[in-house]
């Protein structure tokens, strides 16, 4: 199993190049970070179970600027989005900004990609949430191509573009691993479908994970396909918690550290987590 670090990297915590460095020191195999570009003033949609979004929601540095300098400062640490609202960007931009930064980290970047929740934060940027279920499969599709062909063109019902060229190429092939966030009737059938593996919801306890790898690995199989891949997060991670996902098949867990804690406190939980997984 590989055990990784799920955090927010904000303007009020540590520097992404030194906590990458701390990560890598203590055996952690790979970070991941989330994404929000903004958060509105004025809101309507709230996550369940939650009275008001989290300060650093609003404080979260670009993740594919943060990770540039955490795979700078490391040698063999995996970095990852948990999730990138692809939904938010222009799927040939993301491209070619996925693209370079798999090939300046040496192959070492994944893609957990989600369609987001805050439909005031994808409005903003010209997205019907209605919608972005359908609108991120495409953007999935023809990010996708532009990877992978010399020539890549697209035209679906909402990405379309005649015949580019796009350089750089990732350095991982096909491309860098694809991991789709969700949870929902039709989540399962888009892994399947565009995806190289499940990013199970933050939310998702115990009995809802192992529910969801079952129907996904069904799914799988009677396509004639191997088990798909599947990575967990632990927020608040203890004492067994590793071993239960272990016992699932999950692919990699990625336990939960706090963001702008302060840098003692941080290394104090970096610690403490790494004695978890050990």
């Amino acid at each position: 199993m590989r055990i990784g670090i799920f955090t927010t990297i904000t303007d009020e915590g540590m520097e992404p190049g030194e906590l990458a460095v701390e990560i890598e020191a203590r055996g952690f195999e790979s970070l991941f970070v989330p994404e929000h570009t903004h958060i509105p003033v004025t809101i309507e949609t709230i996550h369940p179970g939650w009275d008001e979004i989290p300060r650093d929601y609003c404080r979260s540095l670009d993740p594919f600027v943060a990770l540039s300098f955490a795979a700078a400062a490391t040698r063999d640490l995996r970095i990852g989005t948990a999730v990138a609202l692809l939904v938010q960007r222009d799927p040939i931009t993301f491209a070619k900004e996925s693209a370079t930064l798999d090939r300046a980290s040496g192959g070492r970047l994944e893609l957990g990609i989600g369609v987001g929740w805050l439909r005031e934060e994808i409005r903003n940027h010209g997205t019907d949430p209605r919608t972005r279920v359908a609108l991120q499969g495409e953007r999935i599709q023809a990010v996708q191509k532009i990877w992978t062909e010399e020539q890549a063109e697209f035209h679906g019902k909402y990405v379309a573009f005649d015949p580019i060229h796009s350089w750089p190429k990732p350095l991982q092939r096909p491309h860098p691993p694809v991991w789709l966030g969700g949870w929902g009737p039709s989540t399962h059938e888009r892994v399947l479908d565009h995806a190289d593996g499940w990013m199970a919801p933050t939310m998702l306890g115990a009995k809802e994970l192992h529910q969801g790898i079952d129907e996904l690995n069904r799914l799988a199989a009677q396509q004639g396909r191997a088990p798909v891949p599947v990575t967990a997060t632990v927020l608040e991670p203890r004492p067994g918690d590793i071993e239960r996902r272990l016992d699932l098949g999950v692919h990699r867990v990625l336990l939960g550290l706090l963001p702008a804690a302060g840098r003692d406190t941080t290394l104090r939980t970096l610690d403490r987590l790494a004695a978890l997984m050990a």
